[in-house]
């Protein structure tokens, strides 16, 4: 089921959030200061491409330990992120989520698209594991 789910969302729409979050990746790779968002956008964007059995968790929670994306400097880089583009990623996500639960087959890709708004408001000392 999870991957006729992903191979579905991946046609209908999924590919587009993705390269908006790979595009958003490369603006943040310009700069050498963007570079710990670049890569999270990297990381975000392939999970949008096909999230049915995967999630985001921090890694501080899988691990146990706290590294910079988890301690104090990745919550700094989450509050950048948020000012400068994880609100428009969110929005992004937001209204595909609503287009999507207009019919009852849609409602599970909305779901997911709820979830990976979420995690677009703060990506940085997030990973991506399998279910």
């Amino acid at each position: 089921m999870r991957a006729i789910g992903n191979l579905i969302w991946f046609v209908f729409g999924g590919v587009f959030m993705g390269l908006a979050w790979w595009f958003v990746g490369l603006i943040a790779f310009v700069s050498i200061v963007g570079i710990p968002w670049g890569r999270a956008c990297f990381v975000i964007g392939q999970f949008t491409f096909f999230p049915f059995g995967r999630d985001a968790v921090s890694r501080r929670d899988l691990t146990g330990q706290t590294d910079i994306g988890t301690g104090v400097l990745g919550t700094l880089g989450n509050v950048v992120w948020l000012l400068v583009a994880g609100w428009w990623l969110a929005i992004g996500h937001v209204l595909s989520a609503a287009a999507c639960c207009l019919t009852i087959i849609g409602i599970p890709f909305g779901i997911q698209h709820l979830k990976l708004a979420g995690i677009s408001l703060a990506p940085i000392g997030k990973t991506v594991v399998q279910r």
